[in-house]
């Protein structure tokens, strides 16, 4: 049995060539005839003179492919594919045949996050020049909304002679898609009401609730939908399937909680920062750091802090604010509760799993995930 999430642990950077391959294959690093055949999907590309076919490869690959691989390419810790392929093993099914969809998950995670730059005028992602300022911004958003659709030549590719199954992996993957879109809707309207009215009366609990809906919609569905997938294709029976679902979510959702932490420490790669320190403070988006500080903070602190932040901050002033959302204690509960949430949901998932190492290994990087962002 393979074990190709094993990877997960890996530090360097570099990241299994299993998933690399896949991701080649359905995103080539460079323009490749099968890839030009697959986005012009029903198209009759047959009847198309040899020159017009020959200008096609180039045009479409720089168009829908390179914004892609751009941010592709500059890194990313693939742990949404290993994972999900980390299911599969720890349901004593070999994952290697299913790597095209792992591929296609990434993929997506790619696409969104293309698209999240651009609304958030973000303008680094991996240490690197985010895509839109690379490639243009109406290509970029294309790109990236077509990354979106990467699963279904996937699921051609692996499933091709299973509808029952095909259908079941279509739902979970539109369900998890549609939330995404949700909670990026609530994310991009941001919380700001309900946090004027937690100032006011001191009760945090909507907007805690608001926060952590918006979180477990944008982050959390898609993870489950991996993690269901991944049940699914190796027929898993409904307890399983949910159980694991409901890991997946867990997991993706307290990843995004890790990554308010993160925001305010900063994140480097390679001693390189990879993205703006505090740029959510820069954007006045309310976290769940922010969330606690409202809550640690004496009132009329907490009030000033959040004027600052909604009348605009410069570096400076969000460097000075996240130092003091840092030293009231918000980070360790955040921490703290992104790991109870992912250790809950694992001991309900390993209660209707087998025992094995493949397992064991499972539940050790669904909470590995979580470290280099809360450490």
């Amino acid at each position: 049995m393979s074990a190709p999430c094993e990877a997960l642990g890996d530090r360097s950077g570099r990241t299994p060539q299993w998933l690399e391959r896949d991701i080649d294959h359905l995103y080539p690093a460079l323009p490749h005839p099968e890839a030009t055949g697959d986005l012009l999907a029903s198209a009759r590309t047959q009847t198309l003179l040899p020159g017009t076919a020959q200008r096609l490869q180039p045009r479409l690959h720089a168009a829908l492919i390179a914004p892609v691989r751009h941010t592709v390419d500059h890194g990313g810790r693939r742990w949404r594919p290993r994972l999900a392929a980390g299911v599969i093993d720890a349901l004593g099914v070999d994952s290697r045949p299913y790597g095209a969809l792992w591929a296609a998950c990434e993929l997506l995670h790619t696409g969104s996050l293309i698209i999240d730059d651009i609304q958030d005028a973000a303008t680094l992602r991996r240490g690197h020049p985010s895509a839109h300022l690379v490639h243009g911004t109406a290509t970029a958003i294309n790109a990236g909304t077509t990354a979106y659709f990467t699963m279904h030549r996937a699921i051609r590719r692996t499933l091709p002679d299973d509808p029952s199954l095909r259908a079941a992996v279509y739902d979970a993957y539109l369900d998890a898609l549609q939330a995404a879109h949700t909670g990026q809707a609530l994310d991009l309207q941001g919380h700001h009401e309900e946090m004027a009215t937690a100032l006011e009366t001191g009760d945090t609990r909507v907007l805690r609730q608001l926060v952590t809906l918006t979180h477990q919609l944008k982050s959390g569905a898609p993870v489950a939908a991996a993690f269901r997938i991944a049940a699914l294709v190796a027929a898993a029976d409904p307890e399983q399937c949910d159980a694991l679902a409901a890991l997946g979510a867990a997991v993706g959702t307290a990843y995004q909680i890790a990554d308010d932490v993160a925001d305010l420490r900063g994140v480097t790669s390679q001693d390189a920062l990879t993205k703006r320190v505090a740029e959510d403070l820069l954007n006045a988006k309310v976290t769940y750091p922010l969330i606690h500080a409202v809550t640690y903070l004496p009132r009329d602190e907490a009030r000033h802090l959040w004027h600052q932040v909604r009348s605009g901050l410069d570096r400076d002033g969000a460097a000075r604010a996240a130092r003091r959302i840092t030293d009231c204690g918000a980070l360790e509960q955040c921490a703290q509760e992104a790991d109870q949430m992912v250790r809950g949901a694992w001991a309900t998932a390993s209660a209707v799993l087998a025992s094995s190492p493949a397992v064991q290994t499972l539940g050790r990087l669904c909470t590995e995930v979580l470290r280099p962002r809360i450490a």
